[in-house]
């Protein structure tokens, strides 16, 4: 059984697993004070053209997502998603948990825009409802669509004239920034979003997300929050490491873009076949609607998640390609998928 599951099944590319063993034995300092967290923040810092912002390194995206929104937002305050976005559907309300409400709103290709957001604003009125304040998106989203650069720039303008936070979730960034129609690179990102981070967990780490606070009014205490919710890990040098491993040269970027590459094959294959696509997605996720018997089919040999239903006799189905998805399982699948289409 293959699976296309996700982008986090396997472990993590040797040379991290090298990195981490080689330094094994070193003393270092803790909570993210050791010299290779240092390093990795410096490194990033220059990679994003930015010395003014601060980073943070913590363990997973859902973890970062919690802790930057409920650090972001003053009690009252709440953060506008897509439905689709992920502290809406698929961390179980954390963010709530906090005490922030999520108000949503359906976007096409689960990509916000300004017309969204104004229309969230307009239905919260006065201090009888939670105030709008945080505006969360996802780059890839959750369906596999990116934000063009034109797009953040207008979420930008309109955030600014409105005095709202925008921040954005990167668990996927790397499959975003070597996207074929992607027109962003790291050192635009500062200057579009008040907040974004660097997924490491599902682009070839252990663990490990890279948080960058750009807004200077969100940086103080956050390693205050960090501690209190558990995220200041005493080890911080296994995320240090890593993350230093990932940008000292090309390897983020060579990893998302062997993600990419493995999801257009299977995307032209089901082309080939005349299947169509839930969305437009250019990420490592996409998403085409098959039927019902092929689905059943392929299961047996196959892993990947079953979206959602479609019609009577057809389902729109999520594949996943990682880092480390071989080229020879991509093919083998195309050519067993072929076979039961005829």
């Amino acid at each position: 059984m293959y699976s296309f599951k996700n982008d986090y099944s396997e472990g993590a590319h040797p040379r991290i697993l090298n990195a981490l063993m080689e330094t094994n034995f070193q003393q270092e300092d803790g909570y993210g004070e050791d010299s290779y967290s240092q390093k990795a923040i410096e490194l990033l810092k220059g990679k994003i053209g930015r010395s003014d912002v601060d980073i943070h390194l913590l363990t997973g995206g859902t973890q970062t997502n919690l802790i930057a929104i409920s650090a972001f937002l003053r009690p009252h305050e709440a953060a506008i998603a897509a439905t689709s976005g992920h502290i809406a559907t698929h961390e179980t309300g954390s963010i709530e948990a906090t005490g922030h409400k999520v108000v949503t709103i359906d976007a096409e290709n689960g990509k916000l825009t300004a017309s969204h957001v104004k229309a969230v604003i307009n239905m919260h009125t006065d201090e009888h409802m939670v105030k709008p304040k945080l505006v969360y998106i996802s780059n890839s989203t959750e369906i596999g669509s990116i934000y063009l650069k034109s797009e953040l720039r207008e979420l930008r303008d309109f955030c600014d004239a409105h005095n709202l936070i925008l921040f954005m979730d990167g668990a996927r960034l790397g499959s975003t920034l070597c996207a074929e129609e992607n027109d962003l690179s790291l050192e635009d990102l500062p200057n579009l979003v008040d907040a974004f981070y660097i997924g490491g967990t599902k682009n070839g780490a252990l663990l490990g997300e890279a948080l960058v606070i750009c807004r200077e009014s969100l940086k103080e205490d956050f390693r205050f929050h960090m501690k209190q919710k558990g995220a200041l890990l005493a080890k911080g040098r296994l995320l240090g490491i890593q993350f230093l491993e990932l940008f000292k040269d090309n390897l983020f970027f060579d990893l998302a873009l062997h993600a990419n590459k493995m999801a257009s094959l299977l995307r032209a294959a089901f082309e080939e076949e005349s299947f169509t696509f839930l969305t437009h997605s250019p990420s490592n996720q996409i998403f085409p609607i098959l039927p019902d018997t092929l689905i059943a089919e392929l299961q047996k040999k196959y892993a990947f998640l079953v979206w959602e239903r479609v019609d009577g006799d057809s389902s729109a189905v999520r594949f996943v390609t990682s880092w480390a998805t071989k080229e020879e399982a991509v093919a083998e699948f195309i050519e067993d998928m072929k076979k039961l289409v005829k």
